[in-house]
C-alpha cells in the first residue's frame, strides 16, 4: 500500500471535526447503472472540499444482497462489484486525503449476510459443528423442534428466529437474527469471530482508513450461558436494563471487544478512531466513548428533542457534562440514513413528532408539513450544533435543505423495515439519490436514472440551483463551515441567560465566539458583537424567529 494514502496529523483530529455521511449507492453514479459508486464519490471530491468538511463516513459498500441497504455484509474485506473495486477504493481514498478529507468506513459486527461464506458453511455443516458455532444456532422446542427457541422479536418482523433445512433435507435448527432473516447474528463468544474482525480492522487501517462507524455497537454480546436464550417483545431503550446485565444489549462484556480493537487502532499514526452507534441509556454511552474503547459514541438525543429552547439547552448541557467525564468529545447529529430528514421533522407539530410512524402512514402526510418552518428551523439547528464543542455529523443532502421524499410507490420501496415491521416508517425517503442538477433523468446523479425514484421538486433544490446563490442553504453550509474553521477553539462554553425571554438559547465559547438562537415567534434584539453569519437575514437589525446567529466579540 502506497505510503501517501495515509493522512498524518494530530491524534485527536476528530474531536471537533465535521463528518459528512455518504450513502454510496445514492451519492453519485459514474457508470450509469442507477447505483452510486466509488468513482462517483471520487468525482465529487471537489464539491466536498468546497463544502469544507473534515471527513466523510461511508455507509456499507461491501458485497451484499441488499436485504437491508448494504447492512447485510457478505464479505467485510471487499467491495460490492456494483459499487467498485478495491483499486477504485484506493484511488478514492487517496483523492480525499490529497484534499485534506479523512475517511470513516462503516463496520457491521453484530450480524453478517446469509450469503457470507461462514453462514453458507454453517448451513452445510452439522448441528454442534465449529461452523455453526460462529453464529447462534439452537434446537427448536416441541416434539419435532417445530417451535422457535424463544419468544424474541426481530427489528423487522414478528420473530428473530428462522428455521433452516438440514443438508439431508429435514427441518433443522433455528438461527437468531435481531434484524432481517438474511442477517444472522454472529456468536461473539466465539474467538474465531473476534479474531476475524481484528483482521478486518487491520485490513482497512492498512489501506489508510482513518476511522470507523460501528453499527449496532451495543448488541454484539448476548447472554447465552447455560442454555439461556433472550426473550424480548420490544426494542425500545426503556425496556433495556441500564446496569450492563441486559440479556441482549449493552452488556459490560462488549467493552472487552472494543478494548481489543483499541489496541489495534493505537498501532497507527495517528491512532484510528471509531464512533459507536449505541442505542443505550444515556448514562451508559460513556463506556463506548472511552479512550480505552472506540473513542466516540453518537448522541441521538437531539433527534427527538422538540423545538424548544429549554429542552435544547438541557439536552446539550447533559451531553457536554457526560463527555467531559469520559475525556471524549460530544457528537451532534440531526439526520442520517435511518431517520426522516430534519427539515421535514422540524416542519411537523410536536404532537406528530411523538408518533412519526402514524403520520408517515397517513394519506395526507404532506399537507401536515410546514415546509417553510421546517427549513428555517433545520438551518438554525444545524448552525447551533456547529457552534457547540464536539464533532458534528452531517448527512448528504441536508446541505441542500432537502425535505423527505414521501411519495415513493410501495412497489419501488426497498427498506425491509417498511415491509416487515408494521407501524414503522420507510427509510427509503432519506436514501433517495442526491440531486446535482436541475435537469436530466436523475438530476445529475448519473446517466442511467436512479435506483429510487426522485421527486419532481428536486429540480428546485439541487446543487446546480443553489451553487453561488447568496442565501441558499448550500451557501449557508459552506459559509458556516469556513467560518467555523477559524472560530473553533477549546471545548468549553458558557451559557448566557436571557431572563426576560425564555425562547433564546445563547452561549459563548472561550475565544469570544457566540451563538444565539431564537426559538420564538418574534424577532429579538441582537447582542453586542460582530455578526459572522446568520441562518436567516436579520429583520431590522434583529434576529428573526427560527434563526441562529454567530457573533464574535
Amino acid at each position: 500500500m502506497a505510503e501517501h494514502t495515509f493522512l498524518r496529523g494530530p491524534k485527536d483530529w476528530w474531536r471537533q471535526a465535521v463528518v459528512y455521511q455518504i450513502y454510496p449507492r445514492s451519492y453519485a453514479d459514474q457508470n450509469g447503472d442507477g447505483i452510486g459508486d466509488l468513482k462517483g464519490i471520487t468525482s465529487r471530491v471537489p464539491y466536498l472540499k468546497e463544502l469544507g468538511v473534515d471527513a466523510v463516513w461511508l455507509s456499507p459498500f461491501y458485497p451484499s444482497e441488499l436485504a437491508d441497504g448494504g447492512y447485510d455484509v457478505a464479505d467485510y474485506r471487499n467491495i460490492d462489484p456494483r459499487i467498485g473495486t478495491l483499486e477504485e477504493f484506493d484511488v478514492m481514498l487517496e483523492t480525499l486525503h490529497a484534499n485534506g478529507i479523512r475517511v470513516f468506513v462503516d463496520v457491521v459486527p453484530n450480524h453478517s449476510s446469509d450469503q457470507h461464506e461462514w453462514f453458507q458453511a454453517a448451513l452445510k455443516a452439522a448441528p454442534g459443528s465449529p461452523e455453526r458455532d460462529r453464529y447462534i444456532f439452537r434446537d427448536g422446542k416441541g416434539e419435532n423442534g417445530e417451535i422457535r427457541p424463544s419468544e424474541l422479536v426481530s427489528h423487522f418482523g414478528p420473530t428473530a428466529w428462522t428455521r433452516i433445512t438440514e443438508p439431508d433435507g429435514t427441518p433443522g435448527q433455528w438461527y437468531m437474527h435481531l434484524f432481517a432473516k438474511e442477517q444472522p447474528d454472529f456468536n461473539w463468544d466465539n474467538q474465531e469471530v473476534r479474531d476475524d474482525f481484528i483482521k478486518t480492522m487491520r485490513f482497512w487501517s492498512d489501506r489508510g482508513v482513518d476511522g470507523y462507524r460501528i453499527d449496532v455497537a451495543h448488541a454484539l454480546v448476548k447472554d447465552l450461558k447455560n442454555g439461556h436464550l433472550p426473550e424480548r417483545q420490544s426494542y425500545d431503550v426503556s425496556v433495556m436494563k441500564d446496569d450492563g446485565t441486559d440479556d441482549l444489549f449493552d452488556r459490560d462484556e462488549v467493552h472487552e471487544i472494543y478494548a481489543s480493537w483499541r489496541q489495534v487502532y493505537n498501532e497507527y499514526d495517528p491512532p484510528r478512531v471509531a464512533v459507536a452507534e449505541a442505542w443505550v441509556h444515556a448514562n451508559r454511552r460513556a463506556a463506548y466513548a472511552s479512550e480505552k474503547g472506540l473513542g466516540q459514541s453518537f448522541s441521538f438525543d437531539l433527534l427527538g428533542t422538540p423545538w424548544n429552547s429549554k429542552k435544547f439547552h438541557d439536552t446539550i448541557d447533559y451531553n457536554l457534562k457526560a463527555s467531559s467525564k469520559t475525556g471524549s468529545s460530544t457528537t451532534w447529529v440531526f439526520s442520517n440514513h435511518d431517520v426522516i430528514r430534519h427539515a421535514t421533522r422540524f416542519g411537523l407539530s410536536d404532537e406528530i413528532n411523538k408518533n412519526l410512524p402514524k403520520w408517515f402512514r397517513s394519506a395526507d402526510r404532506e399537507s401536515q408539513i410546514n415546509f417553510k418552518q421546517g427549513l428555517e428551523r433545520a438551518r438554525a439547528a444545524t448552525m447551533l450544533i456547529l457552534a457547540l464543542p464536539g464533532s458534528t455529523y452531517l448527512y448528504q443532502g441536508e446541505e441542500l435543505g432537502l425535505h423527505e421524499p414521501l411519495n415513493i410507490p410501495s412497489d419501488q420501496m426497498q427498506d425491509p423495515q417498511w415491509f416487515r415491521s408494521e407501524g414503522s416508517i420507510s427509510r427509503d425517503g432519506c436514501r433517495v439519490p442526491m440531486p446535482w442538477t436541475s435537469t436530466g433523468s436523475s438530476f445529475g446523479f448519473g446517466p442511467g436514472g436512479a435506483h429510487l425514484p426522485q421527486p419532481d421538486w428536486f429540480k428546485d433544490v439541487n446543487v446546480e440551483k443553489q451553487d453561488g446563490v447568496k442565501g441558499s442553504t448550500l451557501e449557508m453550509y459552506r459559509d458556516a463551515l469556513r467560518i467555523r474553521k477559524d472560530l473553533v477553539c477549546e471545548e468549553k462554553l458558557t451559557w448566557v441567560k436571557h431572563w426576560l425571554n425564555s425562547n433564546v438559547l445563547h452561549f459563548k465559547r472561550p475565544n469570544g465566539w457566540q451563538s444565539i438562537t431564537n426559538f420564538g415567534t418574534k424577532p429579538i434584539k441582537l447582542p453586542k458583537g460582530q455578526v459572522q453569519i446568520s441562518s436567516q437575514p436579520l429583520v431590522d437589525g434583529k434576529i428573526a424567529p427560527n434563526t441562529t446567529v454567530w457573533l464574535q466579540s
